[in-house]
């Protein structure tokens, strides 16, 4: 069978990436699409084996590669513009628009989706808010194009035969905007790059993006009211400077890190902090692998990937006083890092390989076979 892969974009190395570059893995001769491809050559090399992709007019418009959700408007007609009609199956990857691609009846089309598109849904007040589009006539703009994308992405559901969720959080989101059932196989994680470590040293960590959404201001915050208990924190972002000046002594900002130290960091932590609402959250699961227990916010993926009071406690509110609280539980409690690791070593990369590899394939055999004489 010949087969089309398509991704919403690639610009960076992310989670989705991570799950394209597994899909690459179980299946070598994917032709692939997506609206733009700034790749380097090693993420090209780690995502799609060297290959090239089938790039929309989006790729050469003028600012695209600074920014390219600036043309969100095109993004559906960028998007129905492959022709795709040649291949039996099409599998989308998909957290914007790449569920949207056109297929016909004599093909079948699976997305793993990894959400319905947050900007316009779940995340669409928190969006304006952030881009500071919620008064004036740019905000009247966005709120259209947002409204017609929503339209949009509603009218091209019955164009996937078959839903994959990365987690049960997601297939809600799914049921409830798309109305349609879905499959949850978890993403891949890396596990085995994250290696176990039994003696923990005396200090918190948390790592993330500084972007608001990812909470690190309020881990901080929270943590300048502990001042006996030691708070790292890696990586780097609009929020860094910021945070950096809010910052108590106890409390280390390292910035951006590579990934050995990283690892280091996770490995020696007695704690992972995680005060984010993920479709699924990679990084948790990364931490447990290291026999690290995580302290996080109790909605979202990570309820499916922490073992409460196993693997990890939760906070229910995402303010100083419940991270407070939840580090003082933490505190009272014992925990087995070979314990930890074990539940991790349930989202690894082979497992995501073999669950997505057989659901394909027997779908693709059931489609075939209702589908000829």
């Amino acid at each position: 069978m010949r087969k089309a892969l398509v991704h919403d974009w690639y610009y960076v190395s992310g989670g989705a990436e991570k799950v394209v570059h597994s899909l690459n893995t179980i299946w070598e001769d994917f032709d692939h699409f997506a609206l733009v491809d700034y790749l380097n050559d090693a993420d090209r090399a780690f995502i799609l084996n060297g290959k090239s992709v089938s790039t929309s007019f989006i790729q050469k418009l003028p600012t695209a590669k600074s920014n390219h959700r600036k043309f969100l408007q095109f993004f559906p007609n960028a998007i129905e513009q492959f022709d795709l009609s040649e291949y039996d199956l099409v599998l989308s990857s998909s957290a914007s628009v790449a569920k949207g691609v056109l297929t016909h009846q004599n093909q079948l089309h699976i997305c793993y989706c990894h959400s319905p598109m947050r900007y316009a849904w779940d995340l669409y007040h928190q969006y304006l808010r952030e881009a500071k589009l919620n008064k004036g006539l740019k905000s009247m703009y966005a709120k259209y194009v947002l409204h017609k994308m929503r339209l949009w992405d509603l009218a091209t559901v019955n164009r996937v035969d078959l839903f994959v969720a990365n987690s049960k959080y997601i297939a809600r989101r799914i049921k409830k905007i798309y109305n349609r059932d879905s499959v949850v196989i978890y993403p891949p994680v890396n596990v085995h790059a994250f290696p176990l470590e039994t003696d923990k040293d005396d200090y918190y960590f948390t790592a993330s993006r500084m972007v608001p959404y990812k909470k690190i201001e309020l881990i901080v915050r929270a943590f300048n009211n502990m001042p006996n208990k030691k708070l790292i924190v890696s990586g780097d972002g609009p929020e860094y400077s910021a945070i950096k000046k809010i910052a108590k002594s106890n409390i280390e900002l390292v910035g951006f890190v590579n990934k050995e130290k990283l690892t280091d960091y996770m490995r020696k932590a007695k704690a992972f902090v995680f005060a984010a609402e993920e479709d699924f959250g990679i990084i948790p699961v990364e931490a447990q692998a290291c026999g690290t227990p995580v302290i996080a916010y109790g909605r979202g993926g990570a309820t499916e990937t922490i073992i409460k009071n196993k693997t990890g406690v939760f906070f229910n509110k995402q303010n100083e006083i419940a991270i407070i609280d939840a580090v003082s539980k933490f505190e009272e409690l014992q925990f087995d890092p070979k314990e930890i690791r074990t539940h991790a070593l349930k989202f690894s990369k082979e497992r995501f390989e073999k669950e997505m590899e057989t659901f394909v394939n027997n779908a693709y055999l059931e489609f075939y076979k209702n589908n000829t004489i």
